[in-house]
């Protein structure tokens, strides 16, 4: 008797293909719905549409058609179980022996700009899920395939086991199932979620496992890297030209470049140095490298085992000047050839592509005991023109356009948290102090002299005026920060006596 197999996909990568062997080489009959049936059809490959085999036609424009008894008896049936092979004999059912089905695109619709919430309703699969997690439910018996890197293994199966599958790679197919199927829905219920936040009561997460990571932020601790929902984005979509294989915090650095290097027009040749998260050199100009040069600079002690990231493609120039020290990993998003050429010489350096480096989720999750929080992604941007200036002495455009970058910057250092910068590049960093005098001490020491003149920027209010009169004898000219502390006055008065400028945001940058 011939194989039965049902072909129903979204995603027609290889469909064709595993039709024609299906049917060339294993003998198997397909049944097979709308896009899918025209598909294999157009490719000269004998097709039973499913209207035909169920005897009901195709409804409500496409939304009924697979859910028909024909169908679901044919792939719960439990083979071994006499009540089940008569009443599939009474009812004129066949099992079928592989279900090949995967989803309406829900994640890619609602990622387009002008997506509705009509459009993003029928996109909601409804006979598909049911399909696949019928087949993974009884995987003892049928193989379900949703994922089409899976259809060679498949045939490869079928070739070492006379026409069957084993039991184990059933299994796994099952499980990979039931894991799309459970990305698909919370995918839905997140854009739900956001289309009223009000009535969201509910969050789920979950991945698809990309690899395992050699081991977590230090050797005996395991680590693992997943992929949220069924398409590629962020670090899941990057490109890795060369290097050895990305570790666990190799990402997490990454991910802190990802976010200050975010806050720079692509216009604006910026270059970010991270370590251990925080930003140990970050520099606008002219040209890429000439932002890299300052950035590396700007804390050359640091810099050496850190992640670069550009906000433009790599030039030669630029990757001339990476190439002279240690890195662990570069990102930007893209690389002239030249520029991989000269990379290319140190192998191990991993070197990343991400077009789209604004591609990171809305949602900060932290686990905790017995749950984990969520809160939005410190995305805000505050501009000049919101800012309060709340000293005698007023701050010109070039003050301004100073005070922005070490805003910008400060906003991704940990707290308590606080930013020395001059000609649009770091000279001091003060990050994760248990109070900000040490965070300023911090900073001051490594800007040293360079402090004469320059900027600083703290993430939340100084409680007293000492911080403020220890950067005016330090030689700081203007200083930004939220404002909000019980003793601003005397911030302010400390300010005026140094001839200080100072400028409130009312608005904290905590990063924990």
């Amino acid at each position: 008797m011939k194989g039965l197999a049902l072909l129903s996909v979204s995603d027609k990568s290889g469909i064709v293909e595993l039709g024609q062997k299906l049917v060339e080489e294993f003998d198997f009959q397909i049944v097979s719905s709308g896009g899918t049936a025209k598909t294999l059809q157009s490719a000269g490959i004998p097709v039973t549409k499913v209207s035909d085999y169920t005897g009901a036609p195709e409804i409500l424009g496409g939304r009924v058609k697979t859910l028909h008894p024909r169908i679901h008896g044919g792939i719960l049936a439990n083979l071994d179980l006499e009540s089940h092979q008569e009443d599939l004999k009474a009812n004129n059912i066949t099992a079928f022996d592989v279900v090949v089905v995967n989803l309406y695109p829900f994640e890619k619709t609602i990622a387009q700009d002008n997506c509705t919430l009509a459009d993003a309703i029928e996109q909601i699969d409804i006979g598909g899920p049911a399909m696949v997690r019928a087949s993974a439910k009884n995987y003892h018996h049928v193989t379900i395939l949703s994922n089409p890197a899976s259809y060679d293994e498949y045939l490869q199966q079928l070739r070492e086991n006379k026409g069957k599958t084993t039991l184990e790679f059933r299994q796994k197919r099952a499980m990979e199932a039931f894991a799309m199927t459970a990305a698909y829905d919370q995918a839905i219920c997140r854009y739900f979620a956001q289309v009223n936040p009000e009535s969201a009561n509910y969050y789920g997460i979950g991945g698809n496992k990309i690899t395992t990571l050699r081991y977590g932020e230090n050797p005996h601790q395991k680590a693992s890297w997943y992929q949220s929902g069924n398409e590629a984005t962020g670090w899941a979509s990057a490109q890795q030209l060369q290097g050895k294989e990305l570790s666990y915090n190799n990402l997490v650095d990454l991910e802190a470049a990802r976010r200050i290097i975010c806050e720079f027009p692509s216009d604006t040749p910026t270059a970010v140095v991270i370590k251990h998260t925080n930003p140990c050199g970050v520099a606008t100009g002219e040209t890429l490298a000439t932002a890299y040069n300052k950035a590396y600079n700007a804390d050359s002690v640091s810099a050496f085992g850190g992640i670069v990231a550009l906000n433009q493609p790599i030039d030669a120039p630029t990757a001339t000047a990476m190439s002279k020290i240690f890195l662990e990993c570069i990102v930007a998003p893209d690389c002239t050839d030249e520029a991989k050429a000269i990379l290319g010489k140190k192998s191990n350096l991993r070197v990343l592509l991400l077009s789209d480096l604004n591609s990171g989720s809305q949602d900060n999750i932290k686990a905790i005991a017995g749950g984990f929080l969520i809160q939005e992604n410190d995305l805000s941007i505050e501009l000049p023109e919101s800012w309060q200036v709340v000293t005698e002495k007023q701050p010109t455009q070039e003050d301004l356009k100073e005070l922005l970058f070490a805003w910008k910057v400060v906003k991704h250092v940990k707290s308590n948290a606080i930013a020395i910068t001059k000609n649009c590049t770091t000279l001091g960093i003060g990050a994760g102090q248990m109070n900000r005098v040490g965070s300023v001490k911090i900073a001051l020491e490594q800007a040293q002299n360079q402090a004469q003149g320059a900027y600083l920027a703290s993430d939340a209010f100084f409680p007293f005026d000492d911080s403020v009169r220890t950067c005016g004898e330090a030689g700081i000219k203007a200083i930004i920060q939220p404002g909000g502390s019980i003793r601003d006055e005397d911030s302010i008065k400390a300010a005026n006596e140094l001839g200080l400028v100072m400028v409130f945001t009312g608005v904290r940058h905590f990063l924990h």
